[in-house]
């Protein structure tokens, strides 16, 4: 498969290490084969040069030319909405997920994993309502459970009338 991702003027890349770790940039410059010259302007980036270690390239890219000014790429950064495709990007949302899991408390947290026993035991037994419906082990299992509901509905009674029968006595 071949690649499609290629370091380049105007591409987008995440910034995975160093102090603006989480935020994206745009490749300004390629200084050599290990660095090149990023710059954030609607991410709050200043421009640096970075290596290529520490960038993750994504698939968008914006349209500037080489060693562009600040303002300059804001226009081009605006007018292709980068900042608003890289936040609809699945990318983006599994980060912010992460995030978002990382900065719950303790009742939060239990709270999420009682939910998913709740949910997934709705699905579990829909799935085997669905599933079971029609075959010859569910109709002897409900033939089953009628008689031992009967059976039980007369014990009861039994007991009822036990019940009357010694509260008369006394």
């Amino acid at each position: 498969m071949p690649f499609t991702k290629f370091v380049e003027t105007g591409r987008v890349v995440y910034i995975a290490k160093g102090p603006d770790a989480g935020k994206i940039a745009a490749i300004i410059d390629i200084i050599d084969q290990n660095r090149a010259l990023l710059d954030g302007p609607c991410t709050g980036v200043p421009r640096q040069a970075r290596r290529f270690t520490e960038l993750h390239l994504t698939g968008l890219v914006t349209k500037v030319t080489r060693g562009c000014t600040e303002r300059s790429l804001r226009v081009a950064w605006e007018a292709d909405k980068i900042t608003e495709k890289w936040l609809a990007t699945s990318w983006s949302r599994r980060i912010e997920k992460r995030e978002k899991r990382a900065s719950l408390t303790d009742l939060e947290r239990f709270k999420v994993a009682k939910a998913k026993q709740a949910r997934n035991k709705m699905i579990r037994t829909a799935f085997f309502a669905i599933r079971n419906k029609n075959t010859t082990t569910a109709k002897k299992a409900r033939v089953r459970i009628e008689k031992l509901r009967a059976k039980s509905k007369a014990y009861g009674k039994a007991q009822k009338a036990e019940k009357k029968a010694k509260a008369k006595k006394a």
